[in-house]
């Protein structure tokens, strides 16, 4: 019985290692935490009872178990990715006599392997779309198509093939990324349908023969097949198709015996109502806090109970559905360069105290975001009575979290969310191909002066605030006259120059925007500046670091880098030529010097964050020099590639 577990262990990091460790202790359960060298620093290491560092990575299962043994856990939790899904693995666990918190090994075998589930669901009656177990030859499936891995999910392991000469290419990139993502490159393929809705059916069974199911989640809006946006219930999902679906889901399940938490995907093609099975994870999905939000169930209590031999101790009926519940997942990457992952340290990380939401994460300020990982920082979940609010207020709360540091997709979730196309629930998987979005909060100029105010006032106060001389006299004020201070910010691209002068009633004036005016600061601290600038007040979050500010006040965050005195010697670099987008392992190099290349081709492979991404040519040219070879780890910004001299675009 789950009195049994006192510990646990979580074989898994970052924010999902976070959230089972907070309901585990809600139950009075002491968390053990793994971790690698890379994590040395992390969160959810510093939040564990106890941590143990894992030499050989998260995919190492004898270490993990051994450090189960050696802290006296009774139960490992897999979290999701990694070994979650590793049906030898869940043995081993039990096998050491120790609790597996997941379904059995056996299910994990059958319905894990995504080739297997389609052959279960064919046997269940459930309908799935044409597929291929030979990764090689197309068949019926027809084009366009998924290769897909067999053994996970997240989008590592996918790749969308238009036509026959992309296959075996795409085979092969997907076969790497599966196998450095979950320890196993089979692939399948499947047939790819464009306009669908990606919905999925949250299912709960115990080892007592109850089974549940808990809603549909949608997932349709994704992009590189990587969700971003997941709701419950589904804006097109009416009572007897949920009915049907759902019945569907726990006819597969009860078919195999399902234990544990655990999701069946469909796609649902809007043209006739049809839905066709997908796969089968075998774990706690990434989206679960939205069920948990509609049903008021948590899921991780149930799968440590179900784990420990506990009955659900309900069934279907007792089931039921409040409101509408939204989650955004927060990325470090770039939406402006086809979402490739970002790196850096978050010199700003704090969400807004309202509206009330959800934060699940594994970061904070000060965390550095390397290459080593999936880019996910945190998922944040709002729920209210309708749809429109549930939307509304999660964008408030991305639009108002102080942030910066690293590039995330923050003001891209925001403005999917504002859409129009968003309110009216049309959102199928091609959302984000059909939908023009900005990938950055668009500011009106007054906006950024304000800005720009603000920041040179909240410099001027912090320089008061540390001087020795007369701490107890109000910022700003004077005896006397004295000429005006400046401050030049770079921000966006492009310079301003605040001019003020103090007053002796301790305000200031401006010189430099428009015809001048008043600034007032009505309170300042270390972390914020409530100002009112020509009129207009605010209140700003801020974090400085170096000569960076960043300025939060209900629009997304502003960075301002106070200009230099004196002007830095530029300098010289090499121009005309194809440079690494963030840092990553050189997996190919596909030129060699004198090679003509056209724009578009692919000249350099890295891996980053598990994730292989294509270095193209920016122009046609002669390739002049390859700097980098096969293995090479290159930092952001680093030369891969130089063009012939004589090429007359640059890149």
């Amino acid at each position: 019985m789950t009195a049994n577990i006192h510990t646990i262990l979580v074989a898994n990091r970052g924010e999902i290692a976070c959230r089972v460790f907070r309901t585990a202790r809600e139950m009075g359960i002491r968390c053990v935490a793994v971790y690698t060298d890379a994590d040395a620093d992390a969160v959810f290491v510093t939040e564990a009872d106890e941590a143990i560092r894992l030499g050989d990575g998260y995919l190492d299962g004898a270490a993990i178990i051994e450090a189960a043994s050696a802290t006296g856990a009774q139960a490992i939790h897999p979290g999701y990715g990694f070994l979650s899904e590793n049906a030898a693995f869940a043995a081993a666990v039990i096998s050491a006599g120790l609790m597996w918190v997941g379904p059995t090994p056996e299910v994990i075998s059958t319905m894990g392997d995504k080739l297997a589930a389609k052959r279960a669901a064919a046997k269940a009656g459930v309908p799935s779309l044409p597929s291929s177990d030979d990764p090689t030859d197309a068949g019926d499936v027809g084009f366009p198509l998924l290769v897909k891995a067999a053994a996970g999910g997240g989008g590592k392991g996918m790749r969308l093939v238009e036509t026959v000469d992309e296959l075996a290419d795409s085979v092969a990139q997907a076969r790497r990324e599966a196998s450095s993502a979950f320890g196993d490159d089979t692939v399948f393929l499947e047939r790819y349908v464009a306009e669908s809705r990606h919905i999925e059916i949250q299912i709960l069974g115990d080892s007592h023969g109850n089974l549940v199911h808990l809603g549909e989640r949608e997932c349709s809006i994704q992009r590189r097949h990587q969700k971003i946006i997941e709701e419950s219930p589904s804006p097109v999902v009416d009572s007897d198709l949920r009915a049907r679906m759902g019945a569907a889901a726990l006819d597969l399940a009860s078919t195999i015996g399902y234990q544990s938490a655990g999701t069946v995907e469909f796609l649902l093609d809007p043209s006739d109502g049809e839905f066709y099975f997908l796969e089968t994870n075998t774990r706690l999905q990434v989206e679960h806090p939205v069920t948990e939000m509609v049903t008021g169930i948590d899921l991780v209590r149930e799968q440590i109970r179900v784990a420990g031999g506990e009955p659900l101790g309900y069934q279907q009926d007792a089931v039921t559905f409040t409101g509408h519940a939204i989650e955004a997942r927060l990325y470090a990457e770039d939406p402006a360069n086809d979402f490739l992952p970002a790196t850096g340290t978050l010199r700003a990380y704090q969400p807004a105290t309202a509206p009330s939401v959800r934060w699940d994460t594994g970061v904070a300020e000060g965390s550095v975001v390397g290459v080593e990982f999936d880019p996910m920082l945190a998922k944040a979940i709002s729920s209210a009575p309708s749809r429109s609010e549930a939307a509304a207020r999660l964008a408030l709360a991305l639009e108002r979290f102080h942030l910066g540091g690293v590039v995330t997709n923050r003001d891209l979730l925001a403005s999917v969310l504002r859409s129009p196309e968003f309110r009216a629930g049309s959102t199928t998987t091609s959302f984000m191909d059909r939908v023009d979005l900005p990938g950055q909060f668009s500011r009106t100029r007054l906006e950024i002066e304000h800005s720009a105010i603000a920041a040179s006032m909240w410099l001027q106060a912090s320089r008061r605030d540390q001087t020795d001389v007369l701490p107890n006299v109000r910022s700003g004020f004077v005896l006397g006259r004295i000429p005006p201070q400046s401050t030049t910010w770079l921000t966006s691209g492009e310079e301003l120059t605040i001019r003020y002068r103090s007053r002796r009633d301790g305000h200031f004036e401006l010189g430099a925007i428009g015809e001048g005016g008043e600034v007032t600061i009505h309170e300042w601290r270390s972390d914020c500046i409530d100002v009112d600038c020509l009129g207009s007040r605010r209140r700003y979050r801020v974090s400085r670091h170096d000569e960076v500010l960043y300025l939060t006040a209900g629009h997304g965050t502003m960075a301002l880098e106070a200009a230099p005195r004196f002007a830095v010697p530029e300098v010289d670099t090499p121009t005309g030529g194809l440079s690494a987008p963030m840092p990553g392992v050189v997996l190919e190099v596909r030129a060699e010097p004198g090679d003509h290349v056209t724009a578009g081709q692919t000249l350099v492979v890295l891996e980053a964050m598990k994730m292989e991404h294509h270095m193209n040519a920016p122009i046609d040219g002669v390739v002049a020099e390859v700097r980098v070879a096969e293995g090479d780890q290159v930092d952001n910004g680093e030369l891969l590639i130089l063009f012939d001299s004589n090429t007359n675009e640059t890149s």
